[in-house]
């Protein structure tokens, strides 16, 4: 029992700890992502405290991290940019909505359609994307507007302050764990800054994040259906993205930490959190992959890890917005650098030549979509062209084993699942001009997956009746006898080796 009380103590101070390191961390990113979707920096504070805390609560994965992200910002700016701050307010409102729905109606579940390939190019995509972020703190805006690269001493401080971090992060964990790397990187980096003087740019550069608590606000749109048709496909598109980078991070964070999350309930918490978000002023939000890897490395495990990230960037925003100002963004760059050595899977260049080229393919294509476009679009296009490959594949393997009966009758012992990418091949398999009167067709290797697998057995009882030729189906199972039309009466039955299996037809509809 007393070991027990030892090891919840334990947990409750990593949780904790490694909920303070996040939260320093979510400032710069979170008033970043807001300047992006062109709203106040509290705008970004507000969503990734009020996400950040009600994810947490409600969630279904313990330990990962949610708050405003770029991935939802960039499609922010151009409903921002035409239609005012209050339709983004009303769309994050409907986009919740859609995210409960979608976690009532089960579609969680689907994420398991993502093949490993699609992951692997959606980690190394992320850990590509968030390394280019961070390449905008090595830049400099003069008095004009113009931005230009660092040069000099001011970009040897940078570097040397952000390899400071790093090393912190990298060496620390060797000798003590009593504190979180990130948390001591910042900590000494800060210390560093101040107490030599150095000339270097700070969170309070960005913006000043001091604030009060969120009001209520029910946003300023018309209720009409015109303010719908703006608002709606926004919402679709914001949820859909909020939804796949949110499970696609569980399945990360499930892997790391060998245990499994639910991707249901995750959703609904998603869309509580963005609903209740869309009337407290905040632009929204999902889960953060870079965040999660810094909670889950820096220790945080349970739930008091994102409850403690939310609150204390609450506390920040009203209390200590001074002190976090002064923190050194070089300090949160060499935070976020380790994130992304940590994120990429580096494993994936050695596996290159050992996997299909196909799944090479998909998993090189996903990583740049990603960096190119957005998370979504780069799972979608990774999940179809593996579907198309997959289906390519099996299309090629329907084969028939030919033979003969004890009456003479030819048989042809289908292999391989008959669906619509294989029905011309099943096709070309048979030669009703030259068989012999009675033939067998014996599918008890294979499978009828689709409504085209239906049509291509029912085409071939077709041909052989045009040829007054008797032909006999055996071994197909019930459902298919129920759904074939023409051939219908050339079924033979034997409910002992009949298959039992589910055809995906549009007529069960």
């Amino acid at each position: 029992m007393f070991e027990f009380h030892i090891s919840k103590v334990a947990s409750m101070k990593a949780d904790i700890l490694s909920g303070l390191t996040v939260s320093l961390a979510l400032v710069p990113e979170a008033v970043a992502f807001a300047f992006v979707a062109g709203v106040h920096p509290l705008v970004g504070l507000y969503a990734a405290a009020m996400v950040g805390m009600i994810t947490a609560v409600l969630g279904g994965r313990p330990g990962m991290i949610s708050g405003a992200t770029g991935a939802l910002a960039v499609v922010m700016v151009a409903l921002v940019a035409q239609h005012g701050v209050e339709y983004l307010f009303a769309t994050v409102v409907l986009m919740g909505v859609i995210q409960i729905t979608a976690g009532t109606l089960h579609l969680g579940k689907y994420i398991r359609m993502v093949p490993h390939q699609v992951m692997l190019g959606f980690v190394n995509g992320l850990a590509i994307v968030i390394f280019l972020a961070q390449l905008g703190q090595f830049k400099v805006t003069d008095g004009a507007g113009v931005t230009s690269w660092m040069t000099g001493n001011q970009l040897y401080l940078m570097i040397g302050l952000v390899a400071l971090a790093m090393a912190v992060i990298h060496f620390l964990p060797k000798i003590t764990e009593i504190i979180p790397a990130p948390l001591a990187a910042i900590l000494a980096v800060t210390a560093v800054v101040l107490g030599l003087g150095l000339d270097t740019r700070s969170v309070g550069d960005m913006a000043s994040i001091a604030g009060g608590l969120p009001d209520f606000h029910i946003p300023m749109v018309p209720l009409n259906l015109e303010t719908l048709m703006i608002i709606l496909p926004y919402a679709f598109i914001l949820a859909a993205i909020g939804l796949i980078e949110s499970l696609l991070t569980l399945t990360v964070i499930d892997e790391i930490t060998d245990t499994r999350g639910r991707g249901n309930k995750e959703c609904v918490a998603q869309g509580v959190a963005n609903v209740a978000t869309g009337f407290f002023g905040g632009m929204g939000g999902c889960a953060m992959i870079g965040q999660s890897m810094i909670n889950v490395n820096s220790g945080g495990r349970g739930r008091l890890s994102g409850i403690s990230a939310a609150a204390f960037l609450m506390i920040f925003i009203l209390f200590a917005s001074s002190l976090i100002e002064m923190i050194p963004l070089a300090a949160l760059t060499g935070v976020m650098m380790m994130v992304v050595l940590g994120t990429f899977e580096w494993s994936s260049f050695r596996i290159l030549n050992r996997i299909p080229r196909s799944d090479a393919f998909v998993l090189i294509l996903v990583s740049g979509v990603t960096v190119v476009t957005d998370l979504a679009i780069a799972v979608v296009v990774g999940v179809i062209v593996s579907a198309l490959v997959y289906a390519w594949g099996n299309a090629t393997r329907i084969t028939a084993r030919i033979g003969e009966n004890a009456s003479g009758g030819k048989v042809y012992e289908i292999q391989g699942p008959l669906f619509f990418g294989s029905a011309q091949s099943f096709r070309d398999l048979f030669d009703p001009e030259n068989d012999p009167d009675d033939v067998v067709v014996d599918f008890q290797l294979s499978r009828v997956a689709d409504h085209s697998g239906l049509e291509a057995v029912d085409a071939l009882a077709e041909r052989y009746s045009r040829r007054n030729k008797t032909l006999h189906l055996i071994h197909l199972s019930p459902e298919c006898r129920k759904l074939l039309h023409r051939a219908k009466d050339m079924v033979e039955v034997n409910v002992v080796e009949d298959p039992e299996y589910h055809v995906a037809t549009d007529k069960l509809g």
